[in-house]
């Protein structure tokens, strides 16, 4: 783990790309749950300016495939100069969401400084949902579903040159864990391009231990982890404040698994929490998760264990 990396919380209150309203609570919802003291509890240096700042959501449909593209290039600037000047500073961004487009920027960022500094990629999208819809496939034009396709260079000229030099990602450099939830002309889309993806049938056939095995596979000293994690990814039946929630999920320890071997390898560089929508939660109790999930990720353990 890089402990010694202070933790830059970035806070994006936005829901300028979902398809339902609420994701622009979630950083609050991960304050007031605790998140900052649970990681100050684990001797981390945390760092917490509060929230960047952009458009309002306009609520309106489509327009050429896209729902509120300019708000959405205009968070995503935001989030990418956040993030890059967190990781400048050396600093591990923690960038609490807001909905999943926000990863447009953040991984822009984190693929620009990987090229710079000769670091390799590594990328774990923890999620129900591919992402990887384009304008001319989505059924929504909501661009929380596009966020993957646009970093592989597939979406709006704006968004795809966030990256320099773009497009942001290769497909060996990205792992999508949790799937469940794919759109049919998405799904070939997915199909042609390779992407690697441990859907949920492959954690019920290998359990989660084989998945995480192969997807950290590469992972080296000289690897910088990104993870995106959309709270989604878990079960709904333990994590009911998303907007977009899918039955069949992993379930509590199975995500604890996952966390704790990601933490294992020590090359976590940087973090997305995303799509936390407190309007639909339970007493802030998928906040309270999540900030357990995210102590996991940086080390907590049940046991003392060797890294």
């Amino acid at each position: 783990m890089n402990a010694h990396l202070p933790i830059r919380l970035i806070g994006a209150p936005t829901d300028v790309g979902a398809g339902t309203r609420g994701a622009s609570m979630g950083p609050e919802a991960l304050r007031v749950a605790g998140l900052a003291d649970a990681l100050l509890a684990r001797g981390m240096n945390v760092l917490d300016d509060g929230n960047l700042t952009g458009p309002p959501n306009p609520w309106q449909p489509p327009s050429e495939g896209y729902r509120h593209l300019p708000e959405v290039l205009a968070w995503n600037l935001a989030v990418r100069d956040a993030v890059g000047h967190a990781l400048r500073a050396r600093e591990l961004p923690l960038l609490l969401g807001g909905d999943h487009c926000l990863a447009i920027g953040s991984i822009a960022a984190v693929a620009a400084h990987c090229r710079r500094r000769g670091k390799t990629l590594h990328v774990l999208w923890l999620d129900a949902h591919a992402d990887f819809n384009t304008s001319a496939i989505t059924p929504s034009g909501n661009l929380h579903g596009m966020p993957v396709a646009t970093l592989f260079g597939f979406g709006a000229a704006a968004l795809v040159n966030l990256a320099d030099p773009a497009p942001a990602l290769r497909r060996d450099e990205i792992v999508q864990i949790g799937i469940r939830s794919v759109d049919d002309a998405e799904k070939r889309f997915v199909n042609e391009h390779g992407l690697e993806v441990f859907d949920m049938r492959s954690i019920d056939e290998l359990g989660m231990r084989t998945v995480m095995q192969q997807a950290l596979h590469g992972v080296t000293e000289n690897t910088h982890l990104h993870v995106s994690f959309d709270i989604d990814f878990l079960d709904p039946d333990i994590a009911p404040g998303v907007g977009t929630p899918v039955r069949g999920g992993p379930s509590y320890r199975e995500a604890q698994l996952c966390m704790e071997m990601i933490a294992d390898t020590g090359a976590l560089a940087s973090l997305d929490v995303m799509e936390l929508n407190p309007a639909l939660d339970e007493k802030n109790r998928t906040a309270a998760l999540a900030v357990d999930l995210i102590e996991s990720l940086f080390g907590k353990s049940t046991l003392m264990r060797e890294r």
